[in-house]
């Protein structure tokens, strides 16, 4: 019933805008301004009333997306903005998004805890519609912000529309750019692509190349003797975002905003440097994101008269309501029911009846597969092995679609696919030279790379014995003393978008000496000089992470005592809160006002073997410091080991810290362990 009303109330949005803009044509219309200079009186009332319906408070509130060359309609809108008339068909759109936002949280109550959900409750609900209005643009306009948003697959469709409302159908900016160049398969993925064509022997390419930036263009030839082209295209890398490719969260949300988007401009990029012939006849076939590609380019109207695409196969894609440039293009979809990406509104217990039952060019497959949970569900493997065992019929007849491209594969070549548009995520911060090291779970990049996070870290004045007695059995490890007392620091990271993926971090640690040369105060002399100049660093007691890849590079690379667990955070406002039933850990409060410090850049310290490992964070954002009275720690009493047990030693498992260090947003790089003789 909720999406059915969000729906409605769009459509009305829709209407809304479209009488706005018919009401700024008429206003700057020729035939309107001659007619006022023969008729003055009437012509200056009629025009009167048409201005004030645009920019008067209840009035339209200005065209919802002015053109680059509409001067009149730009001055309206600017004009209803100063009078705080916000536009009314956005105003509308905001309240079908909010009834969407309570539908999506009534099925997947889970998504209340994620970043992007929280950040898109915080712009809907302010305290008037139009300082929603005004929140939700600024934060669908934030790349960083869209990289968490991008997570929230059930509301991209609606974000979307109200996007369109806000500001118009597509970005602007200039074309966007994008390029290809030909890169080898290495030996294992050789052997594994198919060598006939076959619909499953295309997805299952697809699956080999991964989401590394790759598509592969075969060349087959048919029962006809006729070499055809197959484009496979991967869908978006997830968890991170990608500074070589167009293939990311944030890619994804321009193929769903327009046709003309980087990745369908590689795509070309990659067929020209092919050298297909120009009239050749295409196959595409894509896989979620690339799925998305794929149906753009089958929209392309220049694209279809430079090639005849014959096929255009999409599988964990949303199709909407898509009609090729060609109406000769045979357009097919696969989609599961409870897969968020490819069914945004939610699973059905009927399949959706095709548009038009008479329309031979539209196939459109949706099932509810065995596997529910997402994103599982969305994976190529498990489409494939439905495709295979559950939907025979549907295979059978995807696979006679694609009789003309079953033969041999003469011709097989990777392009990894560039992305010039914008520059590289975190730029020119993060822009900096990586090697990967060896880990138990594959390879890892190093320096690790922190895209968007937030952390407060909450000091505690502590006694210089009971923090001695916690750190290892070693004479050159002490903590440093700031008068009577040493300082222990209880940390909480928030790592939305990371090169080793998102999650949350509680970590325990106490401020220590220079290892070889201690020097009384040094720790305080220390804030003056560059980090990797610092003697002294703060020694990590415990570690706690809510994700396997994070505790593997923490033990590993870092040289942290650390577990996994449970936890969640959220640090972006005043109101700072953090969770973990597993550790039996309540942190929650307000920070009250603030002062602006330097970046927190820190050495950390930790164990590998009987070697001491250094390691070196550098970081970009708002540090503030913030009074510690507001904010408090709060441990169950069974609370588990190590770290309950140390907070506890410390003094500090029910104690309000003495200032808090806090970070809404934030990026950092933390390089590899560096093994001291000590």
């Amino acid at each position: 019933m909720l999406r059915g009303c969000a729906r409605d109330v769009l459509e009305i949005a829709e209407g809304i805008r479209a009488v706005s803009g018919r009401t700024a044509t008429t206003l700057s219309a020729p035939d309107l301004t001659a007619a006022t200079r023969r008729h003055p009186r009437t012509g200056l009332a009629g025009c009167w009333a048409l201005l004030r319906a645009l920019t008067a408070r209840p009035g339209l509130g200005g065209p919802a997306d002015p053109g680059p060359r509409d001067g009149m309609a730009r001055a309206l809108a600017r004009a209803g903005r100063a009078r705080g008339a916000e536009n009314l068909a956005a105003l509308v759109a905001l309240t079908s998004l909010r009834l969407r936002v309570t539908a999506v949280l009534a099925d997947h109550p889970e998504l209340a805890r994620t970043p992007g959900m929280r950040l898109l409750t915080r712009a809907v609900t302010a305290e008037r519609d139009e300082d929603a209005v005004r929140a939700l643009r600024t934060l669908l306009r934030d790349r960083t912000a869209q990289r968490a948003l991008s997570g929230l697959a059930p509301l991209i469709s609606e974000l979307l529309s109200v996007r369109a409302l806000l500001d118009g159908p597509s970005e602007r900016g200039g074309v966007p750019e994008g390029g290809a160049e030909a890169v080898d398969l290495g030996d294992q993925r050789r052997r594994i692509i198919a060598t006939e064509g076959s619909l499953l022997g295309f997805l299952r390419n697809i699956e080999a190349l991964s989401t590394d930036g790759r598509i592969l263009v075969q060349n087959v030839r048919g029962p006809d003797g006729v070499v055809r082209y197959v484009v496979q295209a991967p869908g978006a890398a997830p968890g991170r975002p990608r500074d070589d490719a167009p293939q990311d969260l944030v890619g994804a949300w321009r193929d769903l905003c327009a046709t003309d988007s980087p990745y369908t401009r590689s795509l070309v990029h990659a067929l020209a440097v092919h050298g297909i012939p120009r009239g050749a006849e295409l196959a595409l076939i894509g896989h979620s994101e690339g799925g998305n590609a794929v149906l753009n380019l089958a929209q392309d109207e220049d694209f279809c008269r430079t090639y005849r695409v014959t096929h255009a196969i999409a599988v964990g894609a949303p199709s909407g309501d898509r009609k090729p440039a060609d109406p000769r293009t045979w357009i097919a979809t696969v989609t599961n029911q409870y897969d968020l990406v490819a069914a945004p509104d939610g699973h059905r217990t009927e399949p959706a009846p095709r548009a038009d039952p008479d329309d031979t060019t539209r196939y459109h497959v949706e099932y509810a597969g065995p596997t529910r949970e997402f994103p599982l569900c969305h994976r190529l493997r498990e489409y494939i092995e439905h495709l295979r065992t559950l939907l025979p019929v549907a295979r059978a007849d995807l696979d006679e679609a694609l009789a003309p491209y079953r033969g041999p594969v003469v011709r097989t070549q990777a392009y990894r696919l560039k992305n010039h548009a914008h520059p590289p995520a975190g730029h020119p911060f993060l822009t900096l030279a990586t090697a990967p090291v060896r880990t138990t779970v594959g390879p890892v990049e190093v320096p690790v790379r922190y895209y968007d996070s937030a952390a407060a870290h909450l000091c505690f004045p502590v006694d210089p014995a009971a923090a001695r007695s916690l750190l290892p059995d070693a004479d050159w490890l002490a903590p440093s003393r700031l008068g009577p007392r040493a300082l222990a620091v209880l940390s909480v990271h928030e790592h939305r978008c990371t090169t080793i993926g998102p999650y949350t971090e509680i970590a325990l640690s106490v401020l220590v000496d220079d290892l070889w040369r201690p020097r009384p105060y040094d720790a305080v002399i220390d804030l003056l000089r560059r980090v990797d100049l610092r003697r002294t660093g703060r020694y990590v007691l415990s570690l706690a992470v809510t994700t396997e890849a994070a505790r593997v590079v923490a033990r590993e690379v870092w040289g942290q005592p650390v577990l996994r667990m449970r936890a969640e955070a959220d640090l972006t406002g005043r109101e700072i809160r953090a969770r973990s039933e597993d550790l039996g850990l309540v942190v929650e409060g307000r920070l009250g006002p603030g002062l602006r410090c330097p970046d927190a850049d820190r050495a950390l310290y930790g164990r590998r073997g009987t070697g001491t490992v250094r390691t070196l964070v550098r970081a970009q954002g708002r540090l503030r410091l913030h009074p510690g009275a507001g904010v408090r720690v709060r441990l169950d009493n069974a609370a588990a080991e190590p770290l309950a047990g140390q907070l506890r030693r410390l003094g500090i498992d029910a104690a309000r810290p003495l200032f808090v260090l806090a970070c809404p947003q934030f990026m950092a790089h933390r390089g590899g362990g560096a093994e001291l003789a000590r």
